[in-house]
């Protein structure tokens, strides 16, 4: 791990999906941004009470990928995000979510969040692909 790393005001923490250094037998790690935008996806994919320890960590998005794409379904989404991060990322706060629902008949919505991190004031965003692949291609 270089000197970097272990000095990060923003946080240090493991890549998202975890990936191992084979030469230095370690976990990969990530740090500043990086890690504040692994974290956020980390939080928007995982399901209410999937978190043994805190049950309530989490968006809650997953109980709703099979609801029909409405105006208030999209407001309801967009609340949950924001309460989420509000809640569970101190290191940033929201500045926008936008949703596109082009692909809503594919049953594909692009999520993208836009964020300022507080502690350098600088804004950043996250583009989260909201859909369940099918079935047939496992």
């Amino acid at each position: 791990m270089n000197d970097r790393n272990t000095r990060s005001y923003l946080g240090t923490g493991w890549s998202f999906p975890p990936n191992f250094d084979k030469q230095n037998k370690a976990v990969e790690m990530v740090s500043d941004e990086q890690d504040i935008k692994e974290s956020l996806m980390i939080l928007l994919t995982t399901q209410l009470g999937e978190r043994v320890m805190n049950h309530e960590y989490g968006a809650g998005m997953e109980e709703m990928i099979f609801e029909p794409l409405t105006t208030n379904l999209k407001t309801y989404m967009t609340d949950l995000i924001e309460k989420a991060v509000l809640r569970y990322e101190p290191r940033v706060d929201v500045d926008a979510v936008e949703m596109d629902d082009l692909g809503g008949f594919e049953g594909k919505v692009i999520i993208t969040l836009h964020f300022i991190i507080r502690a350098t004031n600088s804004r950043a965003n996250v583009v989260f692909p909201y859909y369940k692949n099918e079935g047939t291609n496992i």
